[in-house]
């Protein structure tokens, strides 16, 4: 027995939900419902948090009490909470118990935390730059394997793009968000076969808690900030510690009491929430009023793919009282594998891709309002199809005119891609289109017979991995292109040529449409290969004094003000005459045989 102290004091004394510290370190805020809690901390753990290894400044875990049934003995207590039967002799010793076989039923034995046999968290899911300090001091990287283990006292450092989701014991889910320092400060449970107690440590960040709703009374779940205390049975919720030191508790399920440290175990709570409900606790320990967590955004309009390459482009309609957005990006539905989580000002999002394999994603979206609280989330299933990428745009310009004659759309290769796909539309939604090539070897397309007009068109990549169905990438961004005939070639039938006898060199001109540019080639042969002249004008006329006297063959080519060309024209002869010639229209030669020039 357990003198001068009767049951009903020891049993105050000892009450289950009764939270220590140590003498001189104020707590903020304890938050108590059905004996799993988040407690608090000394203010030297501010959100800055203490350098690595140095021991936590957290609270005393608290034992566990124990009222006296008939029938019980110290040495079957120690067995069944210690799992070892020989240290009855120190729970003796620390009850002041006089006749360990005279134990009185309804008086209250103290198990002191240590005694009970120790447990680990496994590791659900990890990304990113995580370290672990062990409880010797060591740092290391974390093992991120899903199943590997954690034991009591280690502390996890979670980078800005990093996230950890913890699996305890008893089935509960903790993911540890972005930027946060959480130690698991114990990891016990009541005897072989009994209930669980665990205690985490924030010292910055948050935590997101999914705890398993199974029945257990004299379970424990107890997360300490510094500055606030939440005790949570079967619910989820999340406790994030703001850089100013505050403590913000908000309930997506379940229900929280919320109660200053100081306060007996038996008075009322200072506030109590509910589901969709928050509170916040002052660095300085003031405890706000509840208040309604924002409202879901409506997400219903965000599409149900993503084809777009390198990021998660995404707006939602303002959501009043929102001064932020949560956004997180997970593998699951519980959000236990959580891939991308950031906050953003406005409703419209941009989270980068790189490194997420193609698949399906559970959304989360969900405001914060004005001091902090996140609201309730809205949820939405998207799925990210963003491989094989898609080849580049090579020819036309992006708005550029193509012959329908002989024109085609051509794109870049893409390396470990077997085939293309290239479509154009009249609409940028590709309705009905008027081209859909599969199978291409190579990414490139003809116009023939497609009808003047203006168009879109896009291009996509093929695998065809071996033994399985073609894997077609996302379509590149659609580009216009306009699709014209060439224009025709000048006619030949009215070239005209100055006369060789009134005129030396040559002259020649022909009909034209405004805006027209030409090609001319002048060749001394039948052979163009190798022309004497090869000029681009911007007038239908060409004139030259440098030919030689003698025969020449010219051909000339239409460029349209798109850009179109024609074929070149029926080549056509033309004479040029000597600059000096004699009454009988001979050319005047000198001594050496060349053509005299005029001076």
């Amino acid at each position: 027995m357990i003198p001068n102290r009767s049951p009903h004091q020891a049993a105050a004394a000892f009450h289950p939900t009764a939270t220590t510290a140590p003498t001189g370190m104020p707590c903020a805020l304890r938050l108590l419902c059905s004996g799993i809690a988040l407690a608090c901390a000394g203010p030297a753990l501010a959100a800055a948090g203490q350098e690595a290894g140095t021991p936590a400044s957290f609270a005393d875990v608290q034992d566990v009490p124990h009222t006296i049934r008939p029938g019980d003995t110290l040495e079957g207590l120690a067995r069944r909470y210690a799992g070892d039967r020989r240290v009855w002799t120190q729970l003796g010793k620390l009850n002041q118990v006089r006749d360990p076989r005279r134990l009185q039923p309804g008086a209250v034995l103290r198990i002191p935390a240590s005694l009970l046999p120790r447990e680990s968290a496994d590791v659900a899911f990890a990304q990113g730059d995580v370290s672990v300090v062990q409880p010797d001091g060591s740092k290391r990287p974390l093992d991120a394997a899903p199943g590997s283990r954690l034991p009591e006292g280690a502390r996890l450092q979670v980078g800005p793009a990093a996230a950890v989701s913890l699996r305890l014991a008893d089935g509960t889910l903790i993911r540890v968000r972005p930027a946060s320092d959480v130690q698991l400060l114990q990891l016990r449970r009541r005897g072989s076969a009994g209930s669980v107690q665990s205690v985490l440590g924030v010292r910055g960040g948050g935590v997101e808690s999914a705890v398993t709703p199974r029945p257990a009374q004299d379970r424990r779940f107890e997360v300490r900030t510094p500055t606030a205390t939440t005790s949570v049975r079967g619910t989820h919720f999340r406790v994030d510690l703001a850089p100013s030191g505050d403590t913000l508790t908000s309930v997506d399920d379940g229900s929280v009491a919320v109660q200053p440290p100081s306060a007996a175990a038996s008075a009322p709570p200072a506030a109590l929430l509910t589901h969709g409900q928050g509170v916040a606790v002052a660095a300085g320990g003031q405890v706000g009023a509840p208040r309604a967590l924002l409202p879901a955004p409506d997400l219903s309009a965000l599409p149900d793919i993503n084809e777009e390459v390198g990021a998660l482009r995404l707006g939602v309609p303002p959501l009043p009282g929102a001064r932020a957005y949560q956004v997180e990006v997970a593998l699951d539905a519980d959000l236990a594998r959580t891939v991308r989580d950031q906050s953003f000002a406005e409703p419209n999002f941009s989270l980068p891709l790189a490194g997420l394999a193609d698949g399906r994603y559970r959304l989360s979206v969900r405001g914060v309002d004005d001091i902090g609280l996140a609201g309730l989330a809205g949820v939405h299933t998207i799925t990210v199809k963003t491989q094989p990428e898609p080849p580049l745009y090579q020819r036309p310009a992006p708005g550029g005119t193509v012959s329908r004659q002989r024109g085609e759309l051509r794109c870049t290769a893409v390396d470990g891609v077997q085939a293309y796909r290239i479509q154009l539309a009249a609409d940028a939604a590709f309705t009905q289109p008027v081209i859909d090539a599969t199978g291409l070897a190579e990414c490139r397309a003809p116009l023939t017979g497609v009808a003047r007009g203006r168009y879109f068109w896009r291009a996509a990549s093929v695998r065809r991995p071996a033994g399985g169905p073609p894997d077609q990438g996302p379509f590149a961004r659609p580009q216009a292109v306009v699709v014209e005939d060439d224009p025709r070639p000048p006619e030949m039938g009215a070239l005209q040529s100055a006369d060789a006898e009134d005129e030396p060199g040559a002259h020649l001109h022909w009909s034209a449409e405004p805006g027209q540019r030409f090609r001319l080639q002048v060749s001394a042969t039948t052979d163009f290969s190798r022309p004497l002249v090869d000029a681009e004008l911007a007038e239908p006329a060409w004139s030259s004094t440098d030919l030689p006297p003698g025969t020449y063959r010219v051909r000339i080519q239409t460029i349209a003000s798109n850009g179109l060309q024609s074929d070149f024209s029926v080549p056509r002869s033309f004479r040029v005459g000597a600059p000096i010639q004699s009454g009988s229209g001979l050319p005047v030669t000198s001594s050496d045989g060349q053509p005299l020039a005029r001076p």
